[in-house]
């Protein structure tokens, strides 16, 4: 491949040339006198630089016609590069004017029947014009000089670079042999060395030319400085994606070798850890107990694993799956605790009140002590947040001495949760109901479903509608988990669903459950469960004993009234925790033996007071009511306050107030313009003044129907100018006829009243019934008014 004559180049991509040097004669590129006619070579594929070497394979007759006149006279022609390559036959405008003058060295004749010849660049020529182009080319030139190379500092420095890029690009090249580092070296002309750089650099015709074009050797250096930097970032990014790759095949080789050395090692000694995995999963098989067509399924998918290179990916999956059928607790069950009187003294001990609840659990136990058998109930708690929903199911569990199992469902937004993902996916889990059931280790435990009302839903499916099947008493004794792929009994399941509000319960959903209601606690009841289990609670959790601090009812009767408005006990266990922090505090600090707590201490210990029942006292304003209202969190004060204006009679409502609410307003209005005479309202006044009712904290929605009556006191009042009467507070709809409706959550809103120190209570006849169900200890101090008409409503609340 080498010679002493030539040194091979780079190889072009388009295979058609070898650009060669003549190291023997690149002191003469300037000799000898040039014609000024010469025979012209169109070249498609490259551009002759002189100085360089390059054997050129002719296929056109015009071509070879000129090449053998050429030779046959001077050895020299012009040779130029075609604009567009598919042009057989150019002409003057086809060509680039700059081309090199060429000696052609030696002419051969190939086995093929081709020519090829073999043509040394002298000098750059200028194509003036075409002489001839019949039989051949040929073309008037003008010999181009090159410019003299002057010592320069920065050529010197481009010249310098250009070498070291070069080399760079060498070593980085298979296919450029080294003894081209050593050629690069001998050059000693700048020029050539430029034009010979140029030449092999591998860019496509219109680049070279462009090079070729540019007259001073210094710009035509930068040029070549810029595109041999280009192809060395290019050749340095292939190299590195090039090792990254043998790496990467390299490491897969590796570890395939060494894997298989490991598994004829252990074959060797006798050991085989994916077989002994196997053996043991079966061995497991063998004593559990669980449905037929579990076993089927195993046994179908212990087989296949056998089969399966370890090494697959498939191989994990399938040991995942397996292990989770034998880790599910199929026929695996707790025995229930039928001492009726021992379960209700537990519930009782870790929960005060909440007898519905309790009795419906004692009721299941009954059946189910009686017949053997039976689908466990699913119950639905609703109730406002703190009154212990969540804690009753522990203590269901710890009573009926069952497993204990919660699902947080806020906020959940897949459906696979539930259902699971199907195996095919990557990271395959099964669903939080089948992981759970795991994690009990048996199939009838207490299942907690937290939060049923939050549940989400969006383009992942709709986890409500999946939880049908699952509370479907009819259906979750088939229960189909996607990963699992078969059918699991959970009617043996106690679910216990917890909510604070049914209003987003899926309809369907609702229907499935059992409803049991949790009303809000009592101050009675709060200071019941503070003694009982808060403070020994918080007590015990900061470090303390019984005969350290003391909390009495009364303190704990203030704290609940100025520090608390909850229907529920959160907030009263954090007021404590405060109480138990500074009592440890005291004791750590300055050696006291016991800390009493008493009433005078509270404000230095929670800071002022929060709430006040002060702003129920007699204002002596007219067009003020005091209305109950329900909320999700439990019963709450509603004031509603009516004021007269000079205007034409229109009605204006602010407060944030929904349609219903509007509606009452307008209801309440049409009812008093209607009975003017008989309320004692001159009729003028509906004329000459405007009213406006607005409700406080405006930034809080509000709406429904149990702010009627309250409306209509408070526009009477300001109609008439009289009060309501102080510590008064109803809740009641009203129609255009004047009856009074009854509303609901009487218990909520009456233990809100009494929280607020209101004294009497204006209700509907029909919700004397509710009255009735409270606790008769919780009532002290309220007085009840019954009313069916809204004229009676008039009677009672205007002094």
């Amino acid at each position: 491949m080498f010679s002493n004559k030539f040194v091979l180049s780079q190889i072009n991509e388009d295979g058609e040339f070898t650009p060669l040097i003549s190291l023997d004669d690149e002191a003469k590129l300037n000799e000898g006198e040039i014609p000024k006619t010469l025979p012209l070579l169109a070249l498609k594929n490259t551009v002759l630089f002189p100085g360089v070497v390059i054997p050129i394979t002719i296929g056109r007759d015009k071509s070879i016609k000129a090449v053998k006149s050429a030779y046959d006279a001077h050895k020299f022609l012009t040779v130029h590069s075609q604009k567009e390559i598919k042009n057989e036959d150019p002409s003057l405008d086809d060509l680039y004017s700059i081309g090199s003058i060429a000696k052609i060295i030696k002419m051969i004749k190939m086995p093929d029947g081709s020519t090829t010849a073999i043509l040394q660049g002298r000098a750059k020529s200028d194509l003036l014009n075409l002489t001839q182009e019949t039989p051949f080319l040929e073309g008037e030139i003008e010999v181009m000089s090159e410019e003299a190379i002057k010592d320069d500092l920065e050529f010197d420095a481009t010249l310098s670079s250009v070498k070291d890029l070069a080399r760079k690009i060498i070593e980085l090249s298979p296919q450029i042999p080294s003894e081209a580092v050593t050629m690069l070296d001998n050059m000693k002309n700048q020029s050539f060395l430029i034009n010979f750089i140029a030449s092999n650099l591998n860019i496509n015709v219109k680049q070279k030319q462009e090079i070729l074009e540019i007259p001073s050797i210094i710009e035509r250096a930068k040029k070549v400085l810029a595109l041999l930097d280009a192809q060395l970032q290019l050749l340095e990014l292939r190299t590195k994606i090039e090792s990254k790759v043998r790496t990467d095949i390299e490491k897969q080789q590796r570890d395939y070798f060494l894997n298989q050395q490991l598994k004829t090692i252990q074959e060797e000694l006798g050991q085989n850890p994916q077989q002994e995995q196997i053996n043991e999963l079966a061995k497991r098989a063998k004593k559990k107990s669980w449905p037929n067509h579990a076993r089927e399924q195993f046994l179908k998918e212990l087989n296949k694993v056998k089969r399966i290179n370890p090494q697959v990916a498939e191989y994990s999956v399938t040991l995942n799956y397996l292990e989770l059928l034998l880790d599910l607790p199929w026929n695996s069950f707790t025995k229930d605790n039928f001492d009726l009187k021992k379960v209700k003294q537990v519930l009782d001990k870790d929960h005060h009140g909440l007898d519905k609840v309790k009795d419906r659990i004692i009721e299941h136990l009954a059946v189910l002590k009686l017949k053997g058998d039976m689908k466990a109930p699913i119950i639905c708690l609703v109730g406002p947040p703190g009154v212990g929903k969540t804690s009753l199911g522990k203590s269901i569990a710890k009573a009926l001495k069952r497993n204990f199992i919660r699902m947080s469902l806020g906020g959940l937004h897949d459906e696979s949760e539930i259902r699971g993902h199907r195996k095919t996916y990557i990271g395959a889990m099964p669903g939080r109901i089948v992981q759970s059931l795991k994690k009990a280790g048996s199939s009838n435990p207490v299942f907690i479903l937290d939060e049923i009302d939050k549940i989400g839903k969006d383009f992942r499916g709709d986890p409500s509608s999946a939880l049908l099947e699952v509370l479907d008493p009819e259906q979750n004794g088939t229960f189909y988990d996607n990963y699992l792929e078969l059918e699991y009994d959970l009617s043996k399941v106690m679910f216990i669903a917890t909510a604070n509000s049914l209003s987003t319960i899926q309809p369907a959903l609702l229907d499935r459950m059992e409803i049991i209601n949790l009303s809000g606690y009592s101050t009675e009841e709060k200071i019941e469960i503070a003694n009982k289990h808060l403070i020994p609670f918080q007590r015990k959790d900061h470090g303390l004993h019984s005969k350290q601090v003391s909390v009495s009812k009364a303190v704990i009767s203030k704290v609940i009234q100025d520090y608390t408005r909850e229907s529920g006990v959160r907030s009263l266990s954090r007021q404590i925790a405060g109480l138990m922090r500074n009592a440890a505090k005291q004791i750590a600090m300055d050696d006291v033996k016991k800390v009493t707590v008493k009433k005078d201490d509270l404000e230095d210990i929670l800071g002022p007071t929060k709430y006040s029942n002060e702003k129920y006292n007699n204002t002596k304003l007219s067009g003020v009511a005091i209305g109950l209202a329900w909320t999700r969190v439990g019963g709450d004060m509603l004031y509603i306050e009516a004021s007269l204006n000079k205007g034409k009679g229109k009605l204006t409502l602010t407060g944030n107030l929904g349609d219903v609410m509007k509606e009452s307003a307008t209801t309440a209005l049409s009812y008093i313009k209607a009975n003017a005479e008989d309320i004692g309202i001159e009729t003028t006044k509906f004329s000459e003044y405007d009213v406006h009712i607005h409700v406080p904290e405006g930034a809080i929605p509000k709406d429904g129907p149990s702010a009627g009556i309250t409306m209509l006191s408070a526009l009477s009042s300001a109609y008439l100018g009289k009060p309501v009467k102080p510590y008064l507070a109803m809740t009641g709809e009203i129609t255009l006829r004047g009856q009074v409706l009854p509303v609901g959550g009487i218990k909520e809103k009456i233990l809100a009243a009494k929280r607020s120190g209101i004294k009497e209570i204006i209700l509907c006849a029909e919700n004397e019934k509710h009255v009735k169900q409270i606790p008769q200890e919780y009532l002290t101090n309220l007085t009840f008014i019954y009313v069916d008409q809204m004229k009676d409503v008039l009677k009672n609340a205007l002094s």
